[in-house]
């Protein structure tokens, strides 16, 4: 009988695409708690409190609402896809398109908050895509990612 520890866990299909579920559920509820506390807050103001409140301080306000929701949206959108020609890999707002030959090797270290791709010479990409806050979700994204990178490096 094979030794289960040494066989491949099966490449799937492709395109692929791995989203952290942790991080999009608390993006979207702190989302939805910022909105609604400061809809909640300007609703309870008295009269006097909401004519004290002048333009600039509203727009202040509602920048920096904004500001939040477009970081929570960024934490949001990170994902990893491997496709035929590739992997693409989305952290925030930045995505980086990588051929499977500037892969490198997908490393998880114990205790880290997500994986990220050793490219050699001191060069790592974070995954944000795959969080260790998913626990067995994030374990089985990790097997799936190394397996689809090997079989494209050989």
């Amino acid at each position: 009988m094979p030794d289960p520890s040494t066989e491949q866990p099966p490449v799937p299909a492709l395109p692929r695409t791995w989203r952290p579920f942790g991080p999009r559920m608390a993006a979207a509820v702190f989302a939805v708690i910022l909105v609604g506390a400061f809809a909640w807050l300007w609703v309870n103001f008295d009269d006097e409190t909401k004519a004290a409140v002048n333009d600039l301080e509203k727009v202040t306000v509602v920048f920096f609402i904004g500001l939040g929701l477009v970081l929570l949206n960024g934490l949001a959108r990170s994902r990893v896809v491997a496709r035929e020609d590739g992997l693409t890999v989305v952290n925030g707002y930045r995505t980086r398109r990588l051929t499977w030959a500037e892969v490198g090797t997908v490393r998880f270290p114990q205790g880290a908050p997500w994986p990220h791709l050793d490219q050699g010479e001191d060069e790592r990409i974070s995954l944000l895509g795959i969080h260790a806050s998913d626990g067995a979700r994030a374990a089985t994204a990790i097997r799936e990612l190394r397996a689809v990178v090997a079989a494209h490096q050989r």
